[in-house]
């Protein structure tokens, strides 16, 4: 397998920003199905490993993933245009949604159009789980902590952080009483075998890993420098500076105390934006989530919404401080995404043969299984039945039908899940012109 061009990876980075729906797990879904299955540019081994990483840092999993998949691939450049790419259309789409939520107010055929991609998500999201799974439930422990992780989570909202904890505690406490044995050739040559035919593998030389302190202080130098320039272009440039200095702050806040994902983090968002700043009424916060859910990017873009908001509200009503307000978010809320992988990747890769820490993130990986699960439980619920209600008379059953057809269509015939998704949204958008008293 030669490695792919800066070229190739652009476009498939910017295909992935615009197809990205489904929240991290129908991210990850997305590119471990493109990158591992079909354009074997990474090893499933490989994958995982940055996914382990990925899902201990605060903020979007799936843009850090991708991140850092970039940087494998192509260095800084790779990781900065990954990420970049992965955000910059759902900041588009959220840019053209929020202009019209205050202008003009909700658009019924567009939510005709999710109607279709939500059910495809979903089954996206369910095969993704058993692709994983079967690679990653390994033991009898393993099992044991994929239904604790979802247990925990699904029926007592065990928060996200402590769940990985957890983990990483149960397979430390099972290196200590119960070692693990020396793998054995046999084990060995399968592993090995499994990573044949991709560029990427556990055993690829990646330039640049290892600690080194004159990288270090560079890249934390010119995060420090990408975090003050565009404040003081601010202070410089714009009415009230008091306002931009709150937004800017606070989101950078936000920013490193995502640990859990999107939701985590909301009800600190809401209560402070809401209730303190009075950028925006708790209505106007709970469209704002909607409007999150239903366009592609991680879900963390609702914060995007928020900045929106914040300048439209505070300043009379303008639009253009409005969109300054969504920007100047959204630039503060991912800054702190490239730096924990720019920073830390070149680490974790040194690390990637240690034995000990490869079981470690090996149970970590049985946890995030659970939370996959979860996730399309609670996706699957949303989706397939009117209001959340688990009732047969609340089946939707456009919604079950197209979920049926998903998994047929992506797992059985294997139809490219990028046209299924364009397929999807047509779908959505005929059965709106076919029945719009549905909606």
């Amino acid at each position: 397998m030669t490695k792919p061009t800066f070229a190739e990876a652009l476009r498939f980075w910017l295909k992935l920003g615009f197809i990205s729906f489904g929240g991290p797990a129908g991210q990850i879904a997305i590119m471990h199905t493109v990158l591992v299955e079909e354009k074997r540019w990474i090893s499933d081994a490989k994958f995982l490993h940055a996914l382990n990483y990925c899902m201990l840092l605060p903020g979007p999993e799936a843009q850090q993933l991708a991140t850092y998949i970039g940087w494998l691939l192509h260095g800084t450049r790779g990781g900065l245009a990954a990420g970049i790419l992965f955000v910059l259309p759902s900041v588009l789409i959220l840019l053209v949604l929020s202009l019209l939520y205050v202008t003009v107010g909700t658009l019924p055929a567009l939510q005709g159009v999710f109607l279709g991609l939500k059910p495809a998500v979903v089954a996206i999201i369910l095969l993704a789980m058993v692709k994983i799974g079967q690679k990653s439930l390994l033991s009898p422990l393993h099992y044991a902590v994929a239904a604790a992780s979802f247990v925990g989570i699904f029926w007592f909202n065990v928060p996200f952080p402590l769940l990985i904890i957890g983990a990483a505690v149960v397979a430390l406490l099972a290196q200590r009483f119960f070692p693990a044995p020396a793998a054995t050739a046999t084990t060995q040559a399968r592993a090995l075998q499994a990573e044949e035919g991709y560029f990427l593998t556990t055993h690829s030389v990646v330039l640049g890993t290892g600690f080194s302190w004159p990288r270090l202080l560079r890249q934390l130098g010119a995060a420090l420098g990408l975090w003050v320039l565009p404040l003081a272009v601010l202070a410089l440039t714009t009415p009230d500076f008091g306002f931009w200095r709150t937004l800017t702050v606070f989101f950078t806040q936000a920013a490193l105390v995502t640990f859990g994902g999107a939701y985590a983090v909301l009800p600190y968002v809401a209560q402070v934006s809401v209730e303190k700043l009075q950028w925006l009424t708790q209505g106007q916060m709970l469209d704002g989530l909607a409007l999150g859910e239903t366009t592609p990017g991680p879900l963390i873009m609702v914060l995007a919404f928020v900045g929106f908001m914040g300048g439209y509200t505070h300043f009379g009503g303008s639009l253009a401080l409005g969109t300054l307000g969504l920007l100047t978010t959204t630039y503060y809320t991912f800054l702190p995404c490239f730096v924990f992988i720019l920073v830390g990747a070149p680490l974790i890769e040194h690390t990637q043969h240690n034995r000990q820490l490869q079981a470690v993130l090996s149970i970590i990986t049985a946890a995030v299984v659970g939370v996959v699960l979860n996730l399309a439980v609670y996706l699957g619920q949303a989706v397939l039945f009117a209001g959340g209600r688990l009732h047969p008379q609340a089946l939707h059953w456009p919604s079950v039908v197209w979920v049926l057809l998903s998994l047929v269509a992506l797992y059985r015939l294997k139809v490219n899940m990028i046209l299924w998704i364009g397929i999807s949204g047509l779908a959505g958008g005929l059965y709106y012109l076919l029945s719009p008293a549905a909606f």
